[in-house]
């Protein structure tokens, strides 16, 4: 047996650790469709962000993400007959998907749904597919914003799109019959939508599901470093995409990393994660912040997965059943 000696690095901080190189293995602990996905994953090639201050580099890569992952997006909204359309609200481009049958306790609700995408990708047609995918899965009526992005709109633009969708569903369909809820970048501008209609005094929806939620751009989180690598979907970091949206602006600012603002008096929220996620320090942060201030909040994190969801195996049909009954919930309190 080897023995390792764990010193500080010179240069860090106090109690840092030099880890040995490893392998790390795919576990037997996940559903063998799981295991496939990591596998397919790990052999991916890395897509280097441009620099913050390239443009036109910035707009071939979204391009290449958006035409790559359109397919798939359309696929997996073609598995139900759901209508979709495209719409203003407020002036604010967004996609409403409707499911063929709704059950009659969902008559009037609303999901007011955030896409994810680094804040900078999957506008347009893959955020309607998305959508549409959404409200087939919760079998409700959903409201998709196409919010505005970088590198022509940065932040505010994104909060400035969501809060005036938010505000006409309001008066529309009252807080009450709302749930809304964003992945990754989208958990991130949701949370800040509902910070700045509280503080707008706008009243806050009747839940909130948060997808491996992107909460902190100051990238502060102790798996920031400790899944770095290992979550292959974050390869590399979104620190670059973090500079192009934020916009010159300080990362502390709630309404840029919600995970610092004051959450007295929100709703019930649904957190998800998975224990290969970059971002799992966020999610457990955020858990304890709302817990902290007497919020109903609940914590899912799903073994090996990485950000995101595993597609198309037993643990994202598990995923989609706890989104469902946190939301089906919300509506009966």
């Amino acid at each position: 047996m080897t023995d390792y000696i764990y010193k500080p690095e010179p240069g860090l901080k106090k109690g840092a650790l030099t880890l040995p190189a490893r392998i790390i293995p795919v576990p037997n602990s996940i559903s063998h469709d799981a295991q496939k996905v990591l596998e397919a994953i790990a052999m991916r090639s890395v897509d280097i962000p441009p620099s913050a201050d390239d443009r036109e580099a910035w707009m071939r890569y979204k391009l290449d993400i958006e035409v790559n992952l359109l397919p798939s997006f359309r696929a997996r909204a073609a598995r139900y007959d759901v209508q979709s359309k495209q719409m203003k609200i407020s002036g604010v481009n967004s996609y409403v998907s409707t499911p063929p049958t709704t059950e009659i306790r969902f008559k009037n609700k609303i999901y007011f749904d955030v896409h994810g995408g680094a804040f900078v990708v999957l506008a347009g047609e893959p955020c309607r597919a998305m959508g549409a995918a959404v409200a087939g899965n919760l079998g409700l009526k959903t409201v998709s914003v196409d919010y505005r992005m970088p590198p022509d709109h940065p932040y505010p633009a994104a909060l400035d799109d969501c809060i005036a969708v938010y505000r006409s569903l309001v008066e529309e369909y009252g807080a009450t019959n709302i749930v809304a809820g964003g992945n990754s970048a989208g958990g991130n501008i949701v949370l800040a939508t509902m910070l700045r209609a509280r503080d707008e005094g706008l009243p806050l929806p009747a839940g909130l599901a948060l997808l491996s939620p992107e909460v902190d751009l100051t990238e502060s989180g102790d798996t920031f470093t400790t899944n770095n690598g290992i979550d292959f979907l974050q390869r590399p970091r979104i620190t670059a995409a973090i500079q192009l949206y934020a916009n010159g602006y300080d990362l502390m600012n709630p309404y840029l990393s919600p995970l610092f603002g004051d959450f007295r008096g929100f709703p019930r929220c649904f957190i998800q994660s998975g224990t290969r996620d970059m971002f799992l320090s966020n999610s457990v942060r955020l858990h304890r912040a709302l817990r902290k201030v007497g919020v109903d909040a609940e914590l899912h994190i799903w073994e090996a997965m990485p950000h995101g969801v595993f597609v198309d195996v037993p643990e994202e049909a598990e995923v989609n059943m706890e989104v469902q009954q946190f939301v089906s919930h919300c509506f009966q309190l």
